[in-house]
């Protein structure tokens, strides 16, 4: 049975030309209102990432220190072009699907805007297992007594690490994003459930590899991407097969 597709007109190449330039000034106002917005909470943005460092070593202190007068500055700007981005990704997200929603069927749209919503929980738990979980074990581990002795002091520099738990918070958000782009191929029938379940060993080694590549260099905060990880990777085999996503023909 034929699956049918949006009732409205077709649009013209010109329509489309229209349709993706006010999509793209749409974004790009929202970015900047965003990074405006970004720049005057700044101060409380920074002072975010930086409290995983105000306690190292069972020691209360001011730990983070600048080697250069433009380095506040800089890490000021970089802040405020990423925490831009990320508080204008919704509207860029939504650009995105009101600019590709036309040439789309009625059950695309409906797989695209119930995955949106199960990205957004992807999003927060990310976010919160790598800012609240991973993160903290990192950096306790990393500065124990076993690897650090007492009699040595820590200089850690400002810039380098408010950039290392932003970088690693970003990094397991999209990390968290793979298994739900594998569930919409599988939705949509571009991957087949059985050829992704015969694979399951590399895909698990990839995990660990690439938990291994976007963390620090110790054991824990890579098992606490990759364990996630590969159990997002089996609970969406689970979905695809109770709704029969990814079915051969």
């Amino acid at each position: 049975m034929a699956v049918s597709r949006n009732p409205e007109k077709s649009m013209s190449v010109i329509d489309h030309i229209r349709e993706l330039r006010n999509s793209i000034f749409v974004s790009l106002i929202a970015y900047i209102i965003a990074c405006i917005i970004s720049f005057i909470l700044s101060e409380k943005i920074l002072s975010i990432f930086t409290e995983q460092f105000t306690q190292v070593s069972g020691v209360v202190e001011k730990t983070l220190v600048i080697s250069s007068i433009s380095e506040g500055f800089i890490a000021q700007l970089k802040m405020t072009v990423i925490a831009g981005l990320i508080i204008s990704l919704p509207v860029h997200v939504f650009s995105i699907v009101k600019f590709v929603f036309p040439g789309l069927t009625v059950r695309e749209r409906r797989i695209v805007l119930s995955f949106l919503v199960f990205s957004l929980i992807l999003i927060i738990l990310g976010s919160y297992l790598a800012y609240f979980k991973i993160v903290p074990l990192a950096v306790r581990f990393l500065t124990n007594p076993y690897f650090v002795p007492k009699t040595v002091g820590f200089l850690l520099n400002y810039q380098t690490n408010i950039f290392y738990v932003l970088s690693f918070i970003l990094w397991a958000v999209l990390a968290f994003q793979a298994p739900l782009l594998m569930e919409i191929l599988l939705a949509l029938n571009v991957l087949k459930r059985k050829q992704v379940f015969r694979a399951s060993r590399y895909i698990i080694v990839g995990i660990f590899v690439l938990a291994a590549i976007i963390t620090p260099p110790d054991f824990i905060s890579q098992l606490g991407v990759a364990l996630p990880l590969t159990f997002f990777y089996f609970l969406a085999l689970l979905v695809a097969k109770i709704f029969k996503f990814g079915e051969d023909t």
